[in-house]
């Protein structure tokens, strides 16, 4: 896997899927043939199947339904990418388009056929649905896990896969340590992958999140909850003076973090930098290297 190309990083879905050989000759099978305007490939729906590795678990029927009279009036405009398995053909990306032909009646669909294996097939189904939103948090935490655990990615080579962050990364996956009936919040969208992040940190996850949801609180309320009190060491007395207070809000300032001094009688004291998530660790990390 470290020996092949990384050639997708921020790319759009038109390019990825542009990089991989188109497979599929039109003149041998009778059942994939090529339409009259445009030279496009057509197969039966009835030889296509979705894809079991498609992160996307949840389709909102209102979208399909509007989704499914376009195609009623236009056709599918946009070729569903596929690829041959045995004698049949499995989704690689268009699956709502897929589920929208079948409501819609139609018989035959645009294809684009590509050779692909069955991590790069993944990785093309998890790109599509991150780049157009169309993941909720744990579909996008359950198909980086799938990635790693099947195709043995590094958080980096997974984060530079897709376009996103190592830390973006390790934040989604994080979401999946949390208590199934959270996660089911997050599926439904009752609560933000923000506030997921806020509950790993909380005593009790399940109670919060019931707070979060019955008083809107927004991520940085709920993260509030979830940061423990600070307690002075006994016998400790601060010595607070205008120098103190002003070093205190230029460290702050510069680092865009908040950041307490407690400086003791003696001359001896210690810095406290609190940050929000591993994105603000990582970059004051930068800043100390430097």
């Amino acid at each position: 896997m470290a020996s092949e190309p990384k050639r997708r990083l921020g790319r759009g879905l038109d390019a990825l899927l542009g990089a991989y050989p188109a497979g599929g000759n039109a003149g041998s099978e009778p059942e994939l043939r090529v339409a009259a305007e445009g030279g496009r490939r057509t197969l039966p729906l009835d030889r296509i199947d979705r894809n079991p590795r498609n992160p996307r678990r949840d389709f909102d029927d209102e979208e399909l339904a509007e989704l499914t009279d376009s195609v009623r009036r236009h056709g599918i405009v946009q070729p569903i990418a596929v690829r041959a398995v045995g004698d049949r053909y499995e989704i690689i990306a268009g699956e709502r388009r897929w589920r929208a032909a079948q409501r819609a009646g139609l018989h035959d669909v645009p294809v684009t056929i590509l050779e692909v294996s069955d991590r790069e097939a993944l990785e093309i189904a998890i790109v599509e649905n991150v780049q157009r939103a169309d993941l909720n948090p744990v579909e996008e935490a359950k198909g980086y896990q799938a990635l790693i655990a099947e195709f043995k990615y590094t958080q980096a080579d997974l984060g530079e896969t897709i376009g996103k962050s190592r830390v973006h990364v390790t934040n989604t996956l994080r979401l999946l340590k949390l208590p199934p009936s959270i996660l089911e919040m997050l599926e439904a969208g009752t609560i933000s992958a923000g506030h997921g992040r806020a509950l790993l940190g909380a005593d009790d996850p399940e109670k919060l999140a019931k707070l979060i949801i019955a008083k809107g609180l927004s991520v940085r309320e709920a993260e509030r909850f979830t940061q423990p009190r600070e307690k002075k060491p006994a016998g400790r007395k601060d010595v607070r003076n205008a120098d103190i207070a002003a070093l205190e809000k230029e460290l702050s300032d510069r680092l865009g973090m908040k950041v307490a001094l407690h400086h003791g009688a003696s001359g001896s004291g210690e810095i406290r930098i609190g940050y929000r998530d591993l994105e603000q660790l990582e970059s004051v990390c930068r800043k100390l290297r430097r």
